[in-house]
């Protein structure tokens, strides 16, 4: 099973001390981690910054090392309706802490993997 995760899912262990590999791997199993170009470009620039997101984007960027980055970026495409499209694409779930992001996915009859009470990951059937 490939898991998809989101910019948002890999910033999760930088804000919120959450192991994200392990416990999605507690949730699901035996799993390949996945991400998108885009998704590593948005890391890359937020972690430009100072402050606790930028801290965050940087263990981001640090974590998608561990994941295989797809290279489907088209730059008229919101990388948000990327994750879509591939999740859809690669029958995957998807990793997200974003409300949006979710929302679209659920609409789009996608599971998907997010923090509850900042400590721990749950499923919701899409």
């Amino acid at each position: 099973m490939k898991v998809l995760f989101d910019a948002n899912a890999l910033m999760i262990p930088g804000q919120f001390g959450v192991d994200i590999f392990s416990e999605t791997e507690n949730l699901v199993g035996s799993f390949d981690p996945v991400t998108i170009k885009g998704v590593v470009a948005e890391l890359e620039g937020l972690s430009l910054g100072r402050g606790r997101d930028a801290s965050a984007a940087r263990v981001g960027l640090s974590l998608s090392r561990r994941c295989t980055v797809i290279d489907n970026v088209k730059s008229s495409i919101p990388v948000d309706d990327m994750i879509v499209k591939t999740a859809e694409e690669m029958d995957c779930m998807v990793l997200t802490n974003d409300r949006g992001l979710k929302n679209k996915l659920l609409e789009n009859n996608i599971d998907v993997i997010v923090l509850r009470n900042q400590k721990t990951l749950e499923i919701i059937r899409g």
